[in-house]
């Protein structure tokens, strides 16, 4: 079949990679793309609209669609591309507020039970800062729309936290959600979802922070390990109690959730609790986790949009896979571009996702923050760690901001 992926960031490296691996899939289109993508899939760029998006699946001729990118999916590309006839791989722009609104996220966990931290949500900032001034530290304070991942200030400090809300309330309509700091290890489970049933990937670990020992700015993720460690208890708990449960919530209010559920996760001495939903992949789990998936992806998706997926179409490897970001320098403020790049060679079971790279003439440079994933896997994660900093060691990048760190929560060391 002919696949359109939506977006351009290295999480759709890892979509596109997938799918070069998958039997049923003859020809891969990808849009707008980047270099590392265009060694796979023809690139196009182009409007990242709904409308755009359907003229294109249209003029291709398309056989599925796979948004990877939360923005088109608040923006209803997903309702576009269904309403002209297109299989898409994706959540529509009601059941996107999962992600897009973090409000309304947090009022449907507790209209359906589902544990997550207490917290508050504001539209005014003088009630925010009233809240904040007046609760017990630390304190997470939250923006409550898209922010790629970041947006998020755990306040150690009432200033950190005052200044956290303020810059919230900077941009007009905005909002924010104030919660209480929980404890625990933080994991992430990706979960395939077709309406009704929802079939867990390998639970993964990212770690948010630009620099090792979990201190300083928060970041889109600057590396992951897969599988986390979670107990089968914990695990049953977040299938019945938290997947299970959400999917028949959107269903029951008229928005049934089809695509990727991304499931953040603290795990808590009272048991796993939420700390937020994504509407997508992640990014970067998803170039730790889809490695490891030795099942059709192209065919699991086509499954979910036509809500009859079965678990065992669902298949992953047994190794590990752990993945190190490097970021540019300044990164995650204002990141340096230009940064020319040289990539070594790659060995089985190893990976190089470009996700902030662009071609001037004909060197590979950097263009956005997060620069390059590195992904490696092995039969332990001590090994594969091992190989993915070896790899990451090997690439020609000037000032490469990467955590040293990655795996350590679990006293996991690169062998």
């Amino acid at each position: 079949m002919k696949v359109l992926v939506v977006g351009g960031g290295g999480r759709e490296h890892a979509i596109v990679e997938t799918l070069s691996r998958a039997p049923s899939v003859s020809e891969i289109l990808c849009t707008p793309g980047n270099p590392g993508i265009a060694a796979l899939a023809l690139c196009l760029p182009g409007p990242q609209t709904p409308a755009a998006l359907t003229v294109l699946a249209r003029q291709e001729s398309v056989d599925l669609v796979i948004v990877g990118s939360e923005a088109p999916l608040a923006d209803g590309v997903i309702n576009a591309l269904t309403a002209a006839g297109f299989p898409a791989f994706g959540p529509t722009q009601a059941a996107a507020r999962l992600e897009g609104d973090k409000t309304w996220s947090k009022a449907f966990m507790l209209r359906n039970g589902i544990p997550t931290a207490d917290h508050r949500s504001f539209a005014d900032v003088d009630e925010a800062l009233a809240y904040v001034q007046s609760h017990p530290l630390p304190i997470v304070v939250k923006d409550a729309g898209l922010r790629a991942g970041k947006g998020v200030t755990i306040a150690h400090s009432q200033a950190e936290a005052e200044d956290a809300v303020r810059a919230i309330f900077s941009v007009p309509d905005a909002q924010a959600v104030v919660e209480e700091f929980m404890t625990g290890q933080e994991v992430t489970v990706l979960a395939f979802c077709d309406g009704v049933r929802a079939v867990m990937m390998p639970p993964s670990q990212d770690h948010k922070t630009i620099f090792a020992g979990d201190v300083g700015p928060m970041t889109g993720g600057m590396g992951v390990i897969c599988p986390f460690p979670v107990s089968d208890a914990d695990l049953q708990t977040v299938q019945q109690g938290i997947l299970d449960v959400a999917l028949r919530g959107m269903a029951q209010e008229g928005t049934p959730y089809i695509g990727v559920l991304y499931a953040g996760l603290m795990l808590t001495s009272e048991g796993p609790k939420v700390v937020e939903f994504n509407a997508r992949f992640g990014d970067p789990e998803a170039q730790a986790v889809l490695p490891l998936l030795d099942s059709d992806l192209a065919q699991i998706a086509l499954a979910c949009v036509r809500g009859e997926l079965l678990a065992e179409q669902v298949r992953f490897s047994p190794d590990a896979s752990a993945v190190i970001v490097l970021a540019a320098p300044g990164y995650p403020g204002d990141p340096e571009k230009g940064i020319p790049l040289n990539l070594p060679p790659t060995g089985e079971g190893e990976h190089i996702f470009q996700a902030g790279t662009a071609m001037q003439g004909n060197q590979l440079v950097s263009s956005g923050g997060r620069v390059l994933a590195v992904q490696a896997r092995a039969a332990s994660l001590n090994a594969a760690l091992g190989r993915a900093y070896r790899l990451a060691d090997a690439v020609g990048f000037a000032g490469a901001q990467m955590r040293r760190d990655i795996g350590g929560r679990i006293g996991a060391r690169p062998e």
